[in-house]
């Protein structure tokens, strides 16, 4: 999914997909298989996009829910009432929202004017290309299916079902749980996933001497030989090595998980792998579409003069700087800096090497490789740090314009898909649960009472203890412990 200043949406009721009306106006409709025609005489390659005009109030749903129809929760409904406030303040507006796919599902707010929606279909065919031709895109949409959309609405209408069978409160706290851990994922292994392989029982197995002590004490009265179950849990630890992907693990491992519980968490999973691209690529990929769009526009010259002009007004809003004039923006606008970055390495290495670039990277690749110092200057890139002021507010002052560290700093929230790296570590005799923070690697200590807010979701459904060893934001280790109620 791609959407420009996006939030979260409504969720107290089931979401169902509000039907698009196919481009109405002649104008665009004329414009949409030229503008096509044109990219793919520049070498895009795409699967079909099916274009939508919706109500604007349905383009913020989409944008919220991140998919047409899905899974009913609470937390939509927060994350819808903060966008729809920042719409009605002036401080958000949706242009588009595009699902990768065989075919893209692309949405265009219908009052939009027609040369913002020109710019939009423009756009839109940059993600397209973008998403069949970036190798971690195309190999999400392999695992996961190239039809989200149909599969999304197939697991709400069971989760429906599941919570006329069940009650809306036992399906929420599932919910809960679920999307409290749907950033923890490890998309380095495959979506479709086996158990663990089971150790097998050993077959030269000594005959003990029949003087010997173990044998002598097991043929003590009371004393039976342990079960196959002990047995076989003292010789396999579960997991063999630290687990990160925490849904996986809950969903195949919690002792006492019903089906449905389980394919709730298993339904997250997928979603969030089908998202996880969206979200590693962020920079390059609206940078793509941005470049495209320009680069299209500026040669289609079967565009009237006022339709060319507006268009490139809203392209020079959108690209543009966070900040306004002679102010200075504290973030990065992935549209801006992509823009920017495609247009020097296209000028500067052509056009056949964009195109692999494109193929092969992700974010983490797209920076460290190709913001150079000289661009980075160009756009007033700098490193800052917060300092209390005299009267208690927070003063941010510039500490430096290092190049690696400028990279790293707009890099560092997408590590670990923006998540703290927490890893199973154990399941206990007693099936209690202990998790692991790797700290190390992804910089930070918890906010504590957050930790035991999520734990205590888990906790929900694993149904024995759970504690997790992290650290604070002073560095000091820590143990959260939820234990059976």
């Amino acid at each position: 999914m791609h959407d420009h200043d996006h939030g979260h949406g409504p969720g107290d009721k089931h979401h169902g997909a509000c039907p698009g009306d196919p481009l109405g106006n002649e104008q665009l409709q004329d414009y949409v298989p030229r503008l096509e025609a044109m990219a793919r005489d520049y070498g895009l390659s795409f699967y079909p996009v099916d274009f939508e005009l919706v109500p604007n109030q349905f383009m913020m749903e989409v944008a919220v829910y991140g998919l047409p129809v899905r899974m009913p929760h609470w937390s939509f409904g927060v994350r819808y009432i903060y966008q729809y406030v920042q719409h009605r303040m002036g401080g958000s507006k949706i242009f588009e929202v595009v699902f990768p796919g065989d075919p893209n599902r692309a949405y265009l707010v219908n009052d939009n004017g027609l040369s913002e929606n020109t710019l939009v279909t423009a756009h839109v065919l940059g993600h397209a290309d973008f998403s069949r031709n970036n190798s971690l895109f195309d190999r999400m949409q392999r695992e996961v299916g190239y039809h989200i959309v149909e599969q999304t609405a197939d697991r709400a209408h069971r989760i429906q079902e599941a919570i006329e069978q069940h009650g809306e409160r036992r399906v929420e706290a599932v919910l809960d749980a679920a999307l409290s851990l749907e950033q923890h994922i490890d998309t380095n292994k495959p979506l479709h996933r086996s158990r663990y392989k089971q150790a097998p029982a050993p077959t030269d197995k000594p005959v003990p001497n029949p003087q010997s002590f173990d044998a002598r004490f097991h043929r003590l009265p009371g004393e039976e030989p342990a079960g196959p179950a002990r047995s076989q849990q003292a010789r396999m630890r579960i997991p063999p090595a630290p687990e990160y992907d925490l849904l996986w693990f809950i969903a195949h491992y919690a002792p006492d998980m019903a089906d449905w519980e389980r394919d709730i968490f298993l339904a997250v999973r997928e979603e969030s792998y089908y998202f996880y691209p969206v979200f590693a690529c962020q920079i390059m990929n609206e940078g793509w579409a941005s470049y495209w769009h320009a680069r299209l526009l500026r040669e289609a010259d079967f565009l009237p003069g006022r339709v060319y002009l507006d268009a490139i007004k809203t392209h020079s809003d959108v690209v543009r700087p966070y900040a306004g004039e002679q102010s200075v923006a504290l973030q990065v606008n992935p549209y801006h800096l992509g823009f920017r970055m495609w247009e020097r390495i296209v000028d500067d290495l052509g056009l056949d090497a964009a195109m692999r670039i494109r193929s092969e990277e992700d974010d983490f690749g797209f920076l460290r490789n190709y913001l150079d110092q000289d661009l980075a200057t160009e756009l007033q890139l700098f490193n800052y740090a917060r300092r209390p002021g005299a009267s208690g507010e927070e003063r941010f002052i510039v500490k430096d314009r290092d190049l690696a560290d400028i990279r790293e700093n707009i890099l560092s929230p997408k590590f670990n898909y923006g998540a703290p790296r927490i890893y199973v570590e154990s399941v206990g005799l007693d099936a209690s649960l202990s998790l692991g923070h790797d700290h190390a690697s992804d910089g930070r200590g918890l906010d504590l009472n957050r930790a035991r807010k999520v734990l205590e979701y888990i906790h929900r459904v694993w149904r024995r203890p759970v504690r997790l060893a992290t650290v604070d934001h002073a560095g000091e280790e820590r143990q959260v412990e939820l234990e059976e109620n």
